[in-house]
Order: C-alpha cells, then structure tokens, then sequence
C-alpha cells in the first residue's frame, strides 16, 4: 500500500514535540503539506528546521498559537484557514489525586484536551464537508476506557473525546468526510521519557527498557509488553487520514499494544 496524500493539507495541533511531532512527520513523508502547531514561535521554528532536515522534500508551514484556549484557536484558524486533514492532537497529562484536584484543573484539561478539538473541528469540517473529502482525527487514549485512579480529570477528557468524534463521525454522514479517534496505550514521547529519566539513571537500564518495566507494572495487561514508539502511533494516524481509509469512520482506533482487554 502506498499512501499518497500530495495535494493535501494538514494541520496537526501539538506538533512540536512527541507523538504530535511524529504525526507531523508521517503525513509531511506521505506527501501532504503540513501546517505544525505549538504555543511558541521558537518550539515551532525548531520543528519546521527539524523536519525540513528530515523529510528535505516536505513542505512545512507553522503557526504559534495556544489552542487550549478560544483566542488560540481564533489564531491557527485566521493563519490558516484551510486544511482537508485536521489531527485535534494537542493534549496533556499529569499524576493527581481526585481529592487534591481543584476545580481549575478540570477546567484547564478540558479547556486543552476536549475543547481545542470541538473549535477546530467547527471551523475546518464545514469546508471538508462542502468538498466532499476530508479527514478528522483525535488522539483520545486507552485511558479513556481504562480510566487511571490518579489521573481521573485525564481519563474524562479522553473519554469526551471519543464521544465527539463518534458523534461528528455520524454528523458528517454521506458527505465524503470521516471522523476517527485514535487510542494510544503506553508510548515513548518525550513527556514519558522526561518522567521515567530519573528513574532509567538508577536503575542503569535503557529507556526502553525502563519503560517496558514501567508498563508491566502499571498496564500490566499489554500484550506487546513494551511501550510504543511515537512512530507506531503516527503510523495509525496517517493511515487513517488516507484515501484508503475512506470506509473507516466513527471508529476507536486502539494503538495500545493490546492494554485494552477487549476482543471489540
């Protein structure tokens, strides 16, 4: 299977870094034009020179806009108004316990993980639906169905997440444009890796390794027994934003090494 997507523009939101990065550089190598996203001017410029060395032929554009906020999403939309695949990337995370989780962070996890999402998918769908082609996409989690005790405001997030993307999925019925989520498990970005980092230098042991011991103990039902690479969740995306994909819409999308243990 060859995937070409020459001709077509993207925009992937969080794509700085990790697996947003990742994304960024999968579609700019199948030929799309990619418009990267961050909250500063100097993470996006170091993006576009870090995959303009890596995929010499892509073509790259960039805007500096806090999409976790409705100005933000006002920013990307008036910089770049037009775009056929749209990933609703952008996302985080962080260890606290429920009854030590102010209201505030509730508010900001949303703000970031359902609602950047829920306004870009309303400015950027209208025209895919009037051209009769285009791709949504969302980077929900496993932890949208197996919600984790100490991070439950995460684990909601994600869950609305796969709400929304149902739900447009069917909105968009008939018009040529599907509307998917994607469910990575356990992945090696550059959050884990900052998170496992003290733990890897006691412990002596590769970052993959500690990572695969920290999956065994916290997600002990992964069948690959391994955290994911960032590239492993790009591979998913940019298959699901592909002609080829035409057939496959409202759909969870699991790239959890098997976390999930559930055969539907």
């Amino acid at each position: 299977m060859k995937i070409d997507l020459s001709g077509k523009t993207a925009i992937v939101t969080g794509s700085t870094a990790g697996i947003g990065y990742a994304i960024a550089k999968g579609l700019s190598q199948a030929g799309a034009d990619v418009v990267v996203n961050g909250r500063t001017v100097a993470a996006v410029e170091r993006a576009i020179a870090g995959l303009t060395s890596e995929v010499p032929q892509a073509n790259i554009l960039g805007v500096a806009a806090d999409v976790g906020s409705a100005d933000g999403c006002e920013a990307l939309v008036a910089a770049r108004p037009f775009a056929d695949i749209l990933v609703n990337n952008v996302g985080i995370y962080g260890l606290q316990d429920f009854f030590e989780t102010p209201d505030s962070e509730w508010t900001r996890f949303f703000e970031v993980n359902v609602m950047s999402g829920v306004r870009l998918s309303r400015a950027y769908l209208p025209g895919m639906m009037q051209r009769h082609w285009g791709r949504v996409l969302f980077l929900s989690s496993e932890s949208g169905l197996n919600i984790p005790v100490d991070m439950i405001h995460y684990g909601f997030t994600k869950t609305a997440v796969l709400s929304i993307s149902r739900g447009l999925a069917k909105r968009c019925a008939g018009t040529g444009v599907t509307v998917n989520a994607i469910l990575p498990g356990p992945t090696l970005s550059d959050g884990v890796k900052a998170l496992l980092k003290e733990e890897q230098k006691a412990s002596g042991l590769s970052m993959e390794e500690t990572a695969a011991a920290f999956v065994m103990k916290h997600r002990p039902s992964s069948i690959i027994r391994r955290a994911a690479t960032v590239e492993e969740v790009a591979n998913m995306v940019v298959y699901a934003a592909s002609p080829q994909a035409s057939a496959t819409t409202g759909a969870a999308l699991r790239v959890d090494g098997g976390v999930v243990d559930t055969i539907a």
